[in-house]
């Protein structure tokens, strides 16, 4: 048997109390030898302790920091009163399915990839308290295009969030585009969720229930209807959430199907499956508010209301990620809501607009199918569809290869502007630690599949597909750190899922401001008509900012000498939300051209306990490069910053200073060649040389 050993090495540094209840996991495995007898019902009873502890080391074991495995267990370990109820409920026997020996192997583009931090980061204080119930709000688009097979492996991965720590609630949304009647697509949703319980039955534990009741619909409030007969006008609530909350805290998978009794006829109609998903949201995010008000009604409702938290928002549809206008085959990796929502609905609408709705026929003529296996070999498809129809296209029945490939380009759009819709109103209402993922259902379920042309070589590994919302539970960070350059990005893939679309990791984020803004004049060296970007401006807070710049470097800053410095030179700054990060950008002349003067990035500076989360220093180097100066800059970082690792993967270049303690880095693609700027390696090393550090240990 494979030695655990190593594995918990890597989580050393965690809280005693958890490293002991995993260790003791660990020994029970080493020691045991063979595998239980599972004639007897002692043996079996054994053998789902002993898959437990190897889904739940192999996993940990996975995360490749510290951090990330700490953050983990602080946030999703049960109590000891909640695993002792666990244990005397669960007498289904249990299918674990697949072994997770080496699912979960490090990923250099994710788990080994550098994060932005000046040191060790500081770990928050987390109450050691029972903890809440952690949520995700599942949306599965157009179940009945999935194939047994796949719909089988995604129902399995809700089961695995749910033993990790994660329980799902189940929203059905049979919309495809077909006008029905509202008694078919009533009846299509019962069917579906009845077909999503079933299967989710079938993996042990406490399984599913399917959940109709709950949702009231007005029609005196609200007459809009959507197509498919369904009701979407906001008006849509959960009547008795009760029902709903008991099952998740006895480990029961909740389906909702779309269908809402009137408060007036109590007659049950469709409703928009979006409408569902805000509707169960807003429950969720003010139950806690509605327990502490309830007063004295009953002590188990305010604890279960109290105890709920609504950690993801997970939509399962086949179009994948949310595209990126003008980049072929690619989505979005990652969205800050706060910064880019408008601008990638703009986008989008624009597209929408372009595109005229195009008969069968027409689109016929635009793909061409391979006749072996019958799979949509013209790119646009795969495109378009977010994800690749070479991945797990053995999985793909006729039925569902129809709908991706024969449906509109307009329609496409109008289904990623309401996903992106229902993200930007969804976690709106909830904490701002909410997330939410957009992903492909043959990528929700790679769980247990190796690639198609991976080695059965001995002594050849061949990793297998990583699980995307398995990973973003660990990790709670995108596939990719997206700040990366998109050449990178594809080239970290594995062969498997090289040609496929991310998934779209999403979160309301924090604002970006950019003083001056650039959309409106772009960037350009102090002139006699265009003077210096002043710091006397209402729109910078000089004292948060040097705290900011304080805090990040952990060094005391001489604040006339570097204001002094940089007074007649500056270009612009970037701020990242309350000062959580920001960035102070210059003009700067080399020694021997002093006409000439070459952009710098002269201070990027991250809050300490925002560095290493993944997101605010990728937000701010993304606005520096897409926004402020997307033809190219320079900077310098001292030769042992541990920062360094994340400049080499995001630099077009670098190049250590000679007779200094400096590395220079730039982001120009052809920094030889003719550029509108002019600037060379020269010049670039000339400022990097002659930039006159303004520490207080240093001035003084």
């Amino acid at each position: 048997m494979v030695s655990l050993r190593p594995k918990l090495k890597r989580i050393r540094g965690i809280d005693p109390s958890i490293r002991g209840f995993y260790t003791s996991a660990a020994d029970g495995v080493l020691r045991g030898g063979q595998n239980p007898d599972p004639g007897n019902e002692v043996g079996k009873r054994k053998q789902r302790d002993t898959s437990s502890k190897d889904l739940f080391l192999d996993v940990l074991g996975s995360v490749a920091t510290k951090r990330e495995a700490k953050s983990y267990l602080s946030r999703f370990r049960a109590n000891k009163a909640q695993q002792q109820r666990q244990v005397l409920r669960d007498n289904k026997e249990r299918d674990v399915g697949v072994n997770l020996g080496n699912l979960y192997l490090p990923l250099r583009a994710v788990d080994e990839s550098p994060v932005f931090a000046q040191g060790p980061t500081k770990s928050q204080f987390v109450d050691k308290a029972a903890g809440p119930l952690h949520v995700a709000l599942v949306k599965i688009r157009d179940p009945q295009g999935l194939d047994e097979w796949t719909l089988h492996h995604v129902t399995h991965t809700l089961v695995l969030l749910l033993r990790l720590g994660m329980a799902s609630i189940v929203v059905i949304d049979c919309e495809d585009g077909q006008k029905r009647t509202g008694t078919r697509q009533r009846q299509l949703s019962t069917d579906q969720a009845d077909r999503v319980a079933s299967i989710i039955d079938k993996h042990g534990g406490q399984g599913s229930r399917r959940l109709d009741d709950i949702i009231e619909f007005s029609t005196v409030e609200g007459k809009t209807q959507q197509s498919g007969g369904a009701h979407g006008s906001g008006q849509v609530r959960i009547s008795n959430p009760d029902l709903l909350l008991t099952p998740l805290q006895r480990g029961v998978i909740p389906v909702v199907a779309p269908i809402a009794f009137t408060s007036e006829s109590y007659t049950l109609n469709p409703v928009d499956a979006d409408e569902v998903v805000l509707a169960l949201a807003r429950e969720l995010a003010i139950s806690q508010r509605r327990a502490e008000e309830a007063g004295d009604k009953t002590e188990k409702r305010r604890l279960i209301h109290k105890q709920v938290s609504v950690d993801r928002i997970i939509i399962l549809d086949f179009l994948g990620g949310i595209p990126s206008v003008g980049h072929r085959h690619e989505s979005h990796v990652f969205i800050n809501l706060r910064q880019e929502y408008d601008t990638i609905r703009s986008e989008l609408m624009q597209s929408k607009h372009k595109h005229a709705i195009q008969s069968v026929n027409e689109v016929a003529q635009n793909f061409s199918y391979n006749d072996a296996n019958g799979v949509a070999s013209n790119d646009s498809a795969s495109s378009l569809w977010g994800t690749d129809s070479r991945s797990g296209g053995e999985h793909l029945s006729g039925q569902l290869r129809s709908r991706v490939g024969f449906q509109s380009q307009k329609q496409k759009v109008e289904t990623h502007l309401k996903n992106l819709d229902l993200l930007q109103h969804s976690l709106a209402m909830l904490p701002s630690s909410s997330s939410a993922i957009l992903t492909t259902p043959q990528s929700a379920a790679n769980s247990d599949r190796r690639p198609q042309n991976s080695t059965q070589n001995p002594g050849v590994g061949t990793r297998r597909q990583r699980n995307p919302l398995i990973h973003n539970l660990l990790t709670n960070k995108p596939a990719f750190s997206f700040s990366l350059p998109s050449d990178r990005t594809r080239s970290r893939r594995t062969d498997s899922d090289s040609a496929s679309v991310p998934a779209t990791f999403v979160k309301l984020g924090i604002p970006v401001s950019i003083v001056p803004d650039p959309s409106i004049r772009p960037w350009t060296p102090p002139s006699s008509t265009t003077p210096p970007f002043s710091l006397s401006n209402s729109q910078i807070d000089l004292d948060r900012l040097v705290h900011l710049i304080e805090d990040s470097f952990r060094r005391k800053l001489d604040r006339e000498h570097y204001f002094s410095r940089i007074e007649k030179r500056l270009a612009g700054i970037v701020i990242a939300g309350e000062y959580e990060g920001g960035a102070i950008l210059t003009w700067e002349t080399p020694s021997d051209r002093s006409a000439h003067m070459v952009p710098y990035l002269d201070k990027f500076a991250v809050l300490g306990r925002c560095q290493g989360d993944g997101v605010v220093a990728d937000i701010v180097f993304n606005a520096i490069v897409q926004n402020c100066f997307p033809q190219g800059l320079c900077w310098r970082s001292r030769m042992d910053n541990p920062v360094n690792k994340w400049y080499f993967e995001r630099a077009k270049g670098h190049r250590k200073i000679s007779d200094t303690g400096w590395t220079m880095f730039w982001t120009t693609e052809d920094v030889h060649g003719e550029q509108d700027s002019g600037s060379s390696l020269e010049d670039y090393e000339a400022v990097c040389r002659g930039v006159v550090p303004s520490w207080v240990d240093v001035v003084n």
